[in-house]
């Protein structure tokens, strides 16, 4: 090794934000198994690489004793003195051991080094730079596909789209371009693995994010989101600011804004509603498109009893239950849904069951046989 390939250390480390004296130190460390594996050595050494000219010396480390017993490791007094005077019982004494090809053997251990170095420095840089953005949503190609999953290159590392985290309606394909959610960011022995979704509920809010400034701006706040991905999905969105009108700002000009996050969703149906800290207000509004009468709290079994139009019964269940299964995942409320006439027929049912004295019936006398 010479003065060049300091300099090639030197650029390398700015380009990959690698300290230089930590791939020197590695690059000595590994200088030291190969000494030993290729001179089948089992002294104490020490390599140093000059850090003005990259030369590579190694050194054998004795400790300085009366008898020595193992000349590897040790040395006489006698003979550490013959070195320098000054050496005493106890000492550790250096002496240049560098073998004479041994120029090439470094070489080639410092090669893997700084690549595997670099490697782990490149690895740790990804890592630190998506561990940061857990939670958001990033665009990204599709670069690979396997029986199970998709591989998505999201520029400086391809993510992982495993088949649990995509959409039915997701027709993925190389070279596709998506959106994608970044779900969670692990440290495995072949690098950082980045998990991807294609359904989380977050991928819904951060679309919203991206595309409504008053979300974006803190004006109008996202409190719940109920996902079917692929099908359907319930948003709730609240106003700071009693001007703006929330979900306007969510549905934009002619419905640009949602169209926009339907799009990417492949036609996945998206209600807005508005978040009310009233609970019975906020079960009417998540119950949307159905119209709702009237709604009783339970709030000890965290019930919500519902009464809908005869002819909206049907819309606010929604096909397969879906309206009433998402209106309850956003509000966090078990939703009990009854039409007027079902509430109807039962009240009179219960009051029925509820009286306890005979009813009372019209009595005629004999007297109106006699009668003309």
């Amino acid at each position: 090794m010479n003065v060049d390939f300091l300099e090639a250390l030197d650029q390398l480390a700015r380009e990959k934000g690698i300290d230089k004296e930590v791939l020197l130190e590695a690059i000595e460390a590994a200088l030291i198994a190969s000494y030993r594996r290729n001179f089948h050595s089992a002294a104490n050494v020490r390599v140093e690489v000059k850090r003005d000219s990259g030369e590579v010396h190694v050194y054998a480390r004795k400790t300085v004793v009366e008898e020595p017993k193992d000349t590897r490791l040790e040395i006489s007094l006698d003979a550490a003195r013959d070195i320098n005077p000054s050496y005493q019982i106890g000492d550790v004494v250096e002496i240049e051991v560098t073998p004479r090809d041994f120029g090439r053997i470094a070489a080639q251990a410092a090669k893997q080094v700084v690549m595997q170095r670099v490697k782990e420095a490149e690895r740790s840089v990804i890592y630190s730079k998506f561990a940061d953005r857990e939670e958001e949503v990033v665009s990204g190609t599709i670069s690979r596909l396997e029986p199970r999953v998709a591989y998505v290159d999201i520029g400086d590392t391809e993510a992982i789209l495993p088949q649990s985290e995509q959409m039915a309606s997701d027709k993925l394909q190389i070279g596709k371009r998506l959106k994608v959610f970044i779900a969670r960011v692990e440290r495995t022995s072949k690098g950082p693995q980045i998990v991807v979704s294609r359904t989380h509920p977050g991928l819904l809010r951060r679309l919203f994010e991206l595309e409504v400034p008053e979300i974006y701006e803190g004006i109008v706040e996202i409190r719940a989101v109920a996902r079917e991905a692929g099908s359907r999905s319930k948003i709730a969105v609240h106003s700071r600011n009693p001007e703006v009108d929330p979900i306007g700002a969510c549905v934009g000009a002619r419905g640009s804004r949602v169209q926009a996050i339907v799009n990417e969703l492949n036609g996945e149906k998206v209600d807005i509603v508005e978040w009310s800290e009233d609970p019975a207000t906020f079960v009417a509004n998540a119950l949307s498109p159905a119209k709702v009468v009237d709604v009783h709290i339970y709030e000890d079994e965290r019930v919500a009893r519902t009464i809908v139009p005869d002819y909206q019964l049907s819309l606010a269940i929604g096909k397969e239950g879906q309206n009433a299964r998402l209106a309850a995942r956003l509000t966090g409320w078990k939703i009990d849904i009854k039409s007027e006439s079902q509430v109807a027929s039962h009240s009179l049912l219960d009051q029925l069951e509820d009286t306890s004295e005979e009813p009372e019936f019209a009595t005629l006398s004999d007297d109106w046989l006699n009668e003309p």
